[in-house]
């Protein structure tokens, strides 16, 4: 059988455009404006994809300098459009800074949401609610039409499996989101 091409469009998109959204959502602050964004770093790639070396990594930093300077350039806009954008004023070293959290912010995030998306079913749909969602432990078990401590367990367990598949600082993260839910 015939490994799928991983630089084919459909697979980067599928890999790549939940992060890039993700990414271009922390410096806009607009989920349209960031689904845009993402969709034209794609087109833009498509077009100038026999320039860009053949490896993902290559192609990766090209999607992610592409939604970065099309977010910059949504902001530098509002700015000179928005007297608010123009208090708020930022200086190219803190752009840079809040670009790399973003970038990894981005990053930590889909390693989360893949670990969760690994999860059986039942688990799955739970951390989903819970961790990604914010519900409480109550609100998930009415809407699933089970038991609260049905759900306290599947979490509990959900967690078990998780911590084997993170690392050590992932799970930590989950964890304190988890913490923050508990109720």
């Amino acid at each position: 059988m015939e490994q799928p091409d991983p630089l084919a469009l459909d697979a980067l998109f599928a890999e790549f455009y939940d992060r890039l959204v993700y990414f271009s959502l922390q410096l806009v602050r607009d989920q349209a404006q960031a689904q845009d964004i993402a969709q034209d770093a794609f087109i833009k790639y498509w077009q100038e994809r026999e320039f860009i070396l053949a490896n993902k990594g290559a192609v990766k930093n090209y999607l992610y300098t592409t939604v970065r300077n099309a977010s910059l350039n949504i902001i530098r806009h509002s700015k000179v459009v928005d007297a608010y954008w123009q208090q708020q004023g930022t200086s190219e070293p803190e752009e840079e800074l809040t670009i790399m959290e973003a970038i990894i912010s981005s990053e930590v995030m889909a390693e989360i949401h893949s670990a969760i998306e690994a999860l059986p079913e039942n688990y799955r749909q739970i951390s989903i609610l819970s961790y990604l969602e914010g519900k409480k432990n109550q609100e998930i078990a009415d809407e699933l039409g089970m038991s609260i401590n049905t759900v306290k367990k599947q979490k509990h367990r959900a967690l078990e499996l998780l911590r084997l598949t993170l690392s050590p600082e992932l799970y930590g993260l989950l964890f304190a989101l988890a913490i923050g839910r508990v109720v």
